[in-house]
């Protein structure tokens, strides 16, 4: 069972998953807007990034942390979390 895995209740989840998932189309849509200004690669791939972030936090309120790994690192999504986990990473 979902719920199981964690102690809040599916409203919850899916409250948290709602906001986390509208600020991540938030910061992406923000990131491309902010494209056209000047020094504005450097605020699209801070902005995207969040974005991204945001996005993958919200399924793990929905799936739980674990699962969502599991998920993530399963043989067929392995080299496309890898490409996307290095990329969020070099902008540390």
């Amino acid at each position: 069972k979902v719920l199981d895995a964690s102690t809040l209740s599916f409203g919850t989840r899916v409250k948290w998953f709602a906001i986390c998932f509208v600020a991540g189309v938030v910061c992406s849509i923000l990131g491309a807007a902010l494209l056209w200004l000047p020094k504005g690669i450097k605020l699209f791939a801070v902005f995207y990034t969040l974005g991204n972030i945001a996005a993958l936090a919200s399924t793990c309120f929905l799936m739980g942390p674990l699962k969502q790994l599991k998920a993530m690192f399963e043989p067929k999504r392995l080299v496309a979390t890898v490409v996307m986990l290095v990329n969020i990473l070099s902008l540390l």
